[in-house]
């Protein structure tokens, strides 16, 4: 049993009233973080005008506190001037709002020091009304319904859900979860509610705890198993390109908008976005569907799962098979894995991004020097192996962890550097696959002897 933070989210179908509400609330969170953002610009613009005046620093205009308490106390203060409307909606709409604006103040500092690890983040920007319509609500009345059909919303009310709440009502009837917020939120053309949860999972065991399993992720196969099964892609947005091409080209001879001249959209232009749309969501519902029960059967089967680190970013630049790459999911499969492997106990082990699992023999680990995308059988110029080329990467995953297992001296290549390696860590890898001579000693580099200038 573990203790986890988890999500359930649920399909909303409110009435007109009660869907004009929720925008409100939606409207109310981008207004108070559009207000705390032009407070906190203004201040820093201040500060950054006066500093080229050569003003001392400690004579420069006060800075702004952007913790989310300094920015709900001041929006407090001022909130009967800024907003006279603030009662319609629930406070904890502004609070959420500011929330947000904390949080990305929070990581933009974070990057701009280094402290924050992946990709830059930028200072925030406002919030139009294109953006997404989300809000949430931490304190008041939220929760489930006694009926299992309905939730509860501050200042909203009992909004009917589209499909049943049993699996949440029950833990919460038994006392195992404990629903922490609420989050609503307009996607694809409908509502949903997204509850944040402290539950207590009980997973069951994997039916074969000992197995080891390799997972090769691809584009003709979703993904293909060292036990010999090959999950087939389904394909799900080429299946629908047919029909998406269509709708794009009826879009197209539409009235759409026009920045420049403000042109607003005809009302048909509207009806066709709001039906790509609901085929995009309905392509992204089946694909998410598959790859849940793909990792949730791999998770409760196998007691280790090991999968590779890949570059889907750098995979994407290939204009050729960008779309399918997309189209797979394949840091999704991972992310699920991961996360229901947490929950079940279940080792999951990431292949190291340059671990040439296509271009090593299952059989007798000789690299090949090169393995051109197209050839889909591996043959084997030492031993002889005829293997498909999916299959034999899987098996070398798969062969990672039960190396290890088994023996630490096990699982050596042709290309992994002789000697120790403490001495030639940062030298490359020598052997076939890399094309760089061996070295003839297995000692120290001589030190190059100094010349005099």
């Amino acid at each position: 049993m573990v203790t986890v933070i988890q999500a359930y989210r649920f399909a909303l179908d409110p009435t007109a009233g009660q869907h004009s509400a929720l925008r409100s609330h939606c409207g109310a969170q981008r207004y108070a973080f559009n207000w705390g953002l032009a407070r906190i610009r203004v201040n820093l613009d201040q500060r950054a005008a006066e500093k080229t005046y050569d003003i001392p620093e400690d004579q420069l205009t006060p800075p702004v506190s952007w913790s989310a308490y300094s920015l709900r106390k001041g929006w407090n203060q001022g909130k009967d001037e800024v907003a006279p409307w603030w009662a319609e909606n629930s406070k904890e709409a502004y609070s959420s709002g500011l929330a947000n604006l904390a949080a990305a103040l929070g990581n933009w500092v974070g990057s701009t020091r280094g402290k924050r690890r992946g990709q830059g983040v930028r200072f925030p920007r406002f919030k139009g009304r294109r953006s997404g319509l989300s809000c949430r609500f931490t304190t008041g009345a939220f929760g489930l319904a006694d009926d299992r059909r309905h939730v509860k919303l501050p200042r909203i009310g009992v909004v009917r859900t589209h499909e049943s709440t049993r699996k949440l009502a029950r833990h919460v009837e038994r006392g195992t979860a404990r629903i922490r917020s609420a989050t609503v939120s307009f996607r694809a053309g409908r509502w949903f509610v997204a509850f944040s949860v402290e539950i207590t999972r009980a997973d069951p065991v994997p039916t074969r705890p000992e197995s080891v399993v390799g997972v090769d992720l691809g584009v003709k196969s979703l993904a293909v198993l060292s036990t010999g099964e090959i999950i087939p892609n389904p394909r799900h947005l080429e299946t629908a390109q047919r029909e998406l091409r269509r709708l794009q080209r009826q879009a197209a001879r539409r009235t759409g908008p026009d920045r420049r001249t403000r042109r607003e959209p005809s009302a048909r232009w509207r009806k066709t976005q709001a039906r790509i749309t609901r085929l995009h969501a309905a392509i992204t519902n089946v694909r998410s569907d598959g790859l849940h029960t793909l990792s949730t059967r791999l998770v409760r089967t196998h007691g280790t799962v090991v999968i590779e680190d890949l570059n889907v970013a750098g995979m994407t630049r290939n204009r050729r098979l960008a779309r399918h790459i997309a189209g797979v999911g394949m840091a999704e499969l991972r992310r699920q894995i991961e996360y229901k492997a947490t929950w079940a106990g279940v080792h999951v082990h990431v292949a190291d991004r340059w671990y040439p699992s296509s271009k090593t023999c299952s059989a007798c680990g000789t690299v090949k020097a090169k393995l051109r995308l197209g050839e889909r059988v591996y043959r084997c110029d030492a031993c002889g192996l005829v293997l498909d080329r999916d299959l034999n990467a899987a098996c070398n995953l798969a062969a990672l962890v039960r190396c290890e297992m088994s023996s630490p001296s096990c699982g050596a290549t042709v290309n992994e550097p002789a000697g120790n390696l403490r001495k030639t860590r940062a030298a490359r890898a020598t052997g076939t696959a890399t094309g760089r001579p061996a070295q003839t000693s297995t000692g120290q580099r001589r030190r190059r002897k100094a010349t005099a200038v």
